[in-house]
């Protein structure tokens, strides 16, 4: 059963096909592994075995009749509890949505139940997709595998938690400036964040509308490309999907060859404030690839030393509109205020935003109301829209001169708990490298790049113009590849982990 759970998804799909195995065997093994590891790392908010078991089995049924299945079918997945599951409690990490079952699908979920992927259940994050570490969950934090004293990184720690701790092979995120991506390089997987508009938003309960993205967490970048494929095409329900087709992402990453591609090493995302590991395996990879046939230019981009700026003030004033709704008026927590017979509405929506909302939250929607004020408006969220503007020409620039760019996906490893709570600025920081891409709206990808000294894995990342996705998968497929000559296998093998016979 180690095998089994350990196996990528393509290969299980494979199995699976070959009939040497069921999907209600598969998906009992990573129920029983949820069972014996989550208790330690909390990478579920929510597991739904019956519900995941119940699609295996018709799934398998499907298949003994011949009927003709989608490749993944019957190959389990765990999805971020920031998008919406009918009849699944969805919270994204806040309290203020303790218990709340939505009567709706999100377009990813309907995606993965049309293709008969089980889903395992609701994957643990910061709240309202609000963190870098998954610290800030209202359920507490999750834990990396690799050292469970050290953060899985964020937002969606727990989506990246989970496929490290092979609690399930795929998991679907949400990367607003980092949080798919920046976990997959603090836990050695594969996260993919997809052009803005390439997967629908619909059922993603929002924090900055217009950076948010549903996307891959894998254990490898075909895997990645095949659950892209599923979960994206225009959607009619999200009015800034794209009605284009979406990019040949599995063909890209089967064909793995970066022979004459042009990648382009971005001088402002490296060197200062990154560790001296993290930029050696970058370097070390970026060798890989010239090897390979790639060739290796320099770009600059000037205005992403401005990206964190920017955006800290463009996602907390869409966060303050956002999160307006929640007001204990309809749905999520009501608490009456102590003290007071007959509260008016405007004092029950005081005490329960106070009660339901983190302290993280509370200083994002205090910042983003601030800088949509009167008088301010223009001073700061213009400002910064008019900065995001300057890093779309500067990606555009550097497009003329690469196919593809590359850059450390974080500055540092994981770090310990509690290491940077007390110091939001250098929380902040850790997605200085991520950031440009939502702001620009491209598309990402990470792959782990090796091990620092510490014994904990490095992130790479690829970033593309928009819908050329399939250049992040070609590109990434061909890294992993030459990685894994190197190390004798995946970077994840390496991992201490939790011992099997928890």
């Amino acid at each position: 059963m180690t095998d089994l759970i350990r196996a990528t998804a393509e290969e299980l799909s494979r199995r699976l096909a070959a009939g040497e195995v069921t999907s209600v065997e598969l998906t009992q093994a990573y129920v029983d592994r949820i069972s014996a590891v989550d208790g330690e790392v909390h990478a579920f908010l929510h597991v739904d075995a019956d519900g995941a078991l119940a699609t295996a089995a018709d799934v398998d049924a499907r298949r003994a009749a011949g009927e003709e299945l989608h490749p993944l079918a019957g190959v389990p997945v765990a999805v971020k509890d920031v998008i919406t599951t009918r009849g699944v409690p969805t919270t994204a990490g806040s309290r203020i949505l303790e218990g709340w079952v939505p009567p709706y699908d999100a377009t990813v979920t309907t995606r993965l139940r049309a293709a008969g992927l089980p889903i395992l259940g609701k994957t643990n994050m910061d709240e309202f997709a609000m963190g870098s570490s998954t610290e800030h969950s209202g359920y507490g934090p999750t834990r990396n595998p690799w050292d469970t004293g050290r953060i899985p990184g964020g937002s969606g720690g727990g989506s990246a938690a989970a496929v490290a701790a092979f609690e399930a092979p795929l998991a679907v995120g949400t990367d607003t400036g980092g949080s798919i991506r920046q976990p997959g390089a603090m836990t050695g997987t594969v996260g993919v964040k997809p052009t803005y508009g390439g997967v629908s938003r619909y059922g993603l309960i929002a924090l900055a509308s217009s950076l948010d993205q549903a996307g891959p967490v894998t254990r490898s970048v075909l895997d990645a490309a095949l659950l892209h494929e599923v979960i994206a095409g225009h959607d009619p329900c999200d009015s800034t999907s794209i009605d284009q087709p979406v990019p040949p992402v599995v063909e890209a990453a089967r064909r793995a060859d970066v022979q004459g591609l042009r990648i382009g090493v971005v001088r402002e995302l490296g060197g200062e404030g990154f560790d001296p590991d993290v930029s050696a395996r970058f370097d070390e990879s970026l060798a890989l690839l010239e090897g390979a046939g790639a060739e290796i230019v320099e770009v600059s981009c000037p205005s992403f030393v401005n990206a964190l700026a920017a955006y800290y003030l463009i996602l907390p004033s869409e966060a303050s509109s956002n999160l307006a709704k929640f007001d204990a008026m309809r749905y999520g927590l009501r608490v009456a205020p102590d003290g007071v017979d007959a509260p008016s509405a405007e004092q029950v929506m005081a005490a329960s935003r106070d009660a339901g909302f983190g302290d993280e939250v509370k200083r994002r929607i205090i910042l983003g109301t601030y800088a949509l004020s009167s008088g301010y408006y223009e001073a700061y969220y213009g400002s910064a829209q008019k900065v995001r503007t300057l890093i779309a020409q500067d990606f555009a620039a550097a497009f003329e001169q690469a196919d593809v760019l590359a850059s450390p996906t974080s500055p540092t490893t994981a770090f310990p708990f509690g290491d940077k709570l007390d110091d939001p600025l250098a929380m902040y920081a850790q997605d200085v490298a991520t950031i440009p891409a939502n702001l620009a709206g491209v598309p990402g990808l990470s792959l782990p790049s090796g091990l620092a000294s510490d014994g904990l894995p490095t992130g790479f990342q690829l970033l593309a113009p928009a819908m050329a996705d399939d250049r992040l998968y070609n590109a990434g497929a061909a890294l992993e590849r030459l990685l894994e000559e190197k190390w004798g296998g995946t970077i994840l093998a390496q991992a201490p982990a939790l011992e099997e016979a928890r």
